[in-house]
């Protein structure tokens, strides 16, 4: 069976969008529609900031110069996004 044909190669620009929209959902995005309060879980959130930190740490030097910049804005509004949702539920 050719798996190949059923789905498309992900590739590491997509896999951290991917882990991105992770914590995205985690802070509250993307949840219920505007009749709904957005559903917040700022562990799911930290444990996907946490990865891509981690895939930070583990493929520095091994990313293309794109790679890089949209790793460091995905890292930096996540974790901007964090701090502001975290404080606001104190």
């Amino acid at each position: 069976m050719d798996m190949s044909t059923n789905y498309t190669k992900i590739d590491f620009t997509t896999f951290i969008l991917s882990i991105s929209s992770a914590a995205y959902m985690g802070l509250g995005f993307g949840h219920g529609d505007e009749n709904t309060k957005p559903k917040i879980n700022l562990e799911l959130a930290k444990q996907n900031i946490d990865l891509l930190e981690l895939i930070s740490e583990k493929t520095k030097g091994n990313r293309t110069p794109e790679e890089d910049r949209l790793l460091e804005q995905l890292l930096f509004e996540t974790r901007m996004r964090y701090v502001e949702i975290s404080q606001k539920q104190q």
